[in-house]
């Protein structure tokens, strides 16, 4: 486990280099595109620090959600579809990568949460996952929401 750990943070650290000044990716939904710092909207990742329990082991899934975020965008460019400010001043956007919500992809595959206090846009993707156990649902975890309270 650790050497996973280790591998995916060596992953984060060469993904950020590749994408210059361009595009680094901040955690699970967050992103700076050329200076514009982006909140992907209708989505919640757990935090950097957060983990999970998977039986007895510790998962980084707040990291882990980076890392899967970053593999999904690769050496692309994200384009995003702007709606508006949050209350922090970023710009709240649903951003894709050749077409693919990226958000869609975070929840459908485990690592995010449908955000229904903002938006009930990807409910679907969010039951789709828990249906199937896929990532954090296959895992004792805290919402990221309740997570941030404590």
């Amino acid at each position: 486990m650790k050497k996973l750990f280790l591998y995916a943070f060596l992953l984060l650290i060469f993904c950020n280099v590749a994408f210059a000044d361009n595009l680094k990716v901040v955690d699970g939904d967050t992103i700076v595109l050329n200076g514009e710092k982006i909140r992907f909207s209708g989505i919640d990742t757990p935090e950097l620090k957060q983990t999970c329990m998977n039986g007895d082991q510790k998962v980084f899934c707040g990291m882990f959600a980076k890392m899967l975020l970053t593999k999904k965008i690769g050496n692309g460019i994200p384009k995003c579809i702007r709606e508006g400010k949050d209350a922090y001043n970023r710009t709240l956007a649903e951003c894709f990568i050749n077409g693919e919500s990226l958000s869609a992809f975070l929840v459908r595959s485990g690592y995010a949460f449908a955000y229904r206090k903002y938006s009930d846009k990807f409910i679907k993707e969010e039951e789709f996952a828990r249906k199937n156990k896929l990532g954090m649902w296959s895992m004792k975890f805290e919402y990221p929401w309740d997570f941030r309270k404590s």
